[in-house]
């Protein structure tokens, strides 16, 4: 967002809080810095919630603690802003209440999630596991497919659209949305074979990947599953 900020020299007032254990852990610090330098009426305001020795206070950061709404409060932020948060769940849910404590209307503070996500599969009712199996009826003759987190060999069969399909008959959990090339929620490691899409995916997997819910196979394949 900075550096659209910065690419747009908008005149925007910008206040950047960001809060963090000690200097080992500050991401983009010295980026950051940069950046609020170089926007008109930026200003920038760093906690440390358990600064190091070497840790330079009015350097490193402004001061000791956590992010809070009476620190913002303090350090001035206006009435009537934008407010976006970015961070783990309790802090977000702690600032948000805090704010909200201060009369800050809920239709102005914005969210988003950092960190792990538990594994879904979205529209899939949980039911009793089954240990996996090769799919029902008789095999097929395409190549085959390695399910190596679970020892599972299955030759390809055309009945299946994707390699989400035959994990899914093999009752083997796996993530997925989209179904569609889109969301990357399926994204899985590729250990080794070359696989076609079907729909050609918004974007491509990262480096050693795929995409299970779109994709078939073109040679054996070993997948991370």
């Amino acid at each position: 967002m900075l550096h659209a900020l910065r690419a747009g020299q908008g005149a925007r007032e910008v206040w950047w809080f960001h809060g963090v254990r000690n200097r080992a852990e500050h991401a983009f610090a010295d980026e950051v810095t940069a950046l609020l330098t170089a926007l008109p009426g930026a200003r920038g305001r760093v906690w440390y919630s358990r600064p190091d020795p070497g840790d330079r206070p009015g350097v490193d950061y402004d001061e000791a603690g956590r992010v809070t709404a009476d620190g913002l409060a303090a350090a001035g932020l206006p009435d009537g802003c934008e407010i976006y948060l970015c961070g783990p769940a309790a802090f977000m849910a702690a600032l948000q209440a805090d704010l909200a404590a201060r009369g800050v209307a809920a239709g102005r503070v914005h969210t988003e999630a950092f960190g792990a996500e538990a594994a879904i599969n979205p529209g899939v009712v949980g039911g009793p596991a089954r240990p996996p199996h090769p799919p029902a009826g008789d095999p097929g003759s395409g190549p085959v497919v390695s399910f190596a987190r679970t020892g599972l060999n299955v030759p390809w069969d055309d009945r299946f659209a994707s390699v989400l399909e035959l994990a899914e008959a093999c009752d083997l959990p796996v993530r997925w949305a989209c179904r569609t090339g889109v969301c990357h929620t399926c994204e899985t490691g590729l250990l080794d074979g070359t696989v076609a899409y079907d729909p050609e995916p918004l974007d491509p997997p990262g480096d050693g990947n795929l995409l299970v819910c779109c994709a078939r196979p073109r040679t054996p394949l070993a997948v991370d599953l």
